[in-house]
């Protein structure tokens, strides 16, 4: 925790950024469960709403995902995370008015759905791009901790609160919650001192087709950046595919109750903050490559030893949170390394284009994910979709491992 605490004290521009996207990403996990349950208790939504509504959120990364790394290189880094909010804020304010007056209706969760999902894509790209101008090289890996041990800690606390609001003041209003959060991380960066204009703006304009391959190109050109790429592509699929049927698994399969299956998902927030915790120590003995290695490898095992709880209740408990454990250290470790790794080797004119390219890449296959392990679930059965979907994240680990990522090691905060 020193290290994060480190980062923050000694940076203010950092300390602006950190803690507006802490915050609206608070803001987010309410509406994680807050927005499904105002489709689900306010609209009455039907099972193929709902499905559409959980569709249409992965469009903007679809299609915006790679233009938008070649637009934000144009502007200033400080002036799209905080547009960002501000719309996101307006769009999200406008679902408990609407309720109020009656006139809510399931297409305007599409919008906003949509409309969100597009100011967070633009935001994560330019505060990703943003954050190597606030602190100085070696710091890096230690500010992508900070970063990790926020996101751990709120998707562990964030849905629960979510919840508590929703009981307190119906949905609709906790949807607000949201949007008051996102005004208040609006304010936090646009008190940043530094603009964040990309070098890439002080050069001639290019196409967009040209200025999408050169963000292309550099993600995959390096050797190590293209392992790191394609091993996070290939993990984001295999760890959709054990997604979807994780609680199948446990409540139909294991037979967990439900207040187990709580508990075991739980376990993974906990290790993710331990993770984000140690990460920087973890990483300073192994090397930035090695590490992000170590990480995928967790991950991968992590479905493996889930496929192999058995027995009486007990050993089957202990199984899956032993799981859970490798399910929240993995993620974490490639995760913060996967991003010092890109933040350090790629030029900066072409930073945020490679930021959208691995956005693009790594959530444009969730769908697919979800889409293969749902069907191979049906098919072959939940435990066979963990060991199949492990070894497909385990083949990007040994790409990963063959490649000079195995010995790479940059500056470890």
């Amino acid at each position: 925790m020193k290290a994060q605490w480190g980062v923050l004290a000694e940076h203010r521009d950092f300390r602006r950024l950190f803690g507006g996207s802490s915050l609206s990403l608070l803001g987010s996990s309410v509406t994680t469960v807050a927005l499904p349950l105002t489709a689900v208790l306010v609209l009455g939504a039907s099972p193929v709403q709902m499905g559409l509504l959980g569709a249409v959120s992965f469009l903007p990364h679809l299609v915006l995902g790679l233009p938008a790394g070649v637009w934000i290189d144009r502007m200033s880094y400080r002036g799209v995370i905080v547009g960002a909010d501000l719309l996101a804020a307006v769009a999200l304010a406008a679902v408990p008015i609407l309720a109020a007056l009656g006139l809510l209706q399931m297409w305007h969760l599409y919008v906003v759905v949509v409309v969100t999902g597009a100011c967070s894509l633009f935001s994560a790209i330019a505060a990703q791009s943003f954050a190597p101008m606030l602190v100085p090289p070696r710091e890096l890996l230690t500010a992508n901790s900070a970063f990790a041990l926020s996101n751990s800690v709120v998707a562990t606390s964030g849905s629960a609160l979510g919840g508590v609001l929703v009981q307190l003041l119906t949905a609709p209003v906790a949807i607000a919650v949201d949007a008051a959060s996102l005004l208040l991380s609006a304010i936090s960066k646009a008190r940043i001192t530094v603009t964040g204009r990309s070098t890439a703006a002080d050069l001639p304009k290019e196409s967009m087709f040209k200025g999408i391959w050169g963000g292309v190109r550099a993600a995959l050109e390096h050797p190590a950046l293209r392992a790191t790429t394609i091993a996070a592509t290939v993990g984001a699929l295999a760890g959709q595919m054990q997604a979807v049927i994780m609680v199948l698994f446990l409540v139909h399969e294991l037979r967990l109750s439900a207040g187990l299956v709580g508990l075991v998902i739980a376990v993974a927030g906990v290790a993710g903050i331990v993770g984000a915790l140690i990460g920087v120590q973890i990483t300073a003995r192994l090397g930035n490559g090695p590490a992000f290695i170590v990480g995928m490898t967790l991950s991968g095992l992590a479905g493996l030893v889930m496929a192999a709880a058995g027995g009486p209740p007990a050993l089957v408990l202990a199984v899956v949170i032993l799981a859970q454990l490798l399910r929240g250290w993995g993620p974490t470790l490639y995760g913060i390394n996967q991003q010092t790794i890109r933040q350090t080797l790629v030029a900066p004119e072409l930073l945020a284009r490679t930021q959208a390219t691995w956005r693009f890449l790594v959530f444009g296959m969730q769908p697919i994910g979800a889409l293969l392990g749902g069907t191979l679930g049906a098919l072959a059965g939940f435990r066979a979709t963990l060991v199949i979907s492990s070894l497909i994240m385990l083949t990007g680990t040994t790409l990963a491992l063959l490649s000079p990522l195995r010995t790479l090691r940059l500056l470890s905060g």
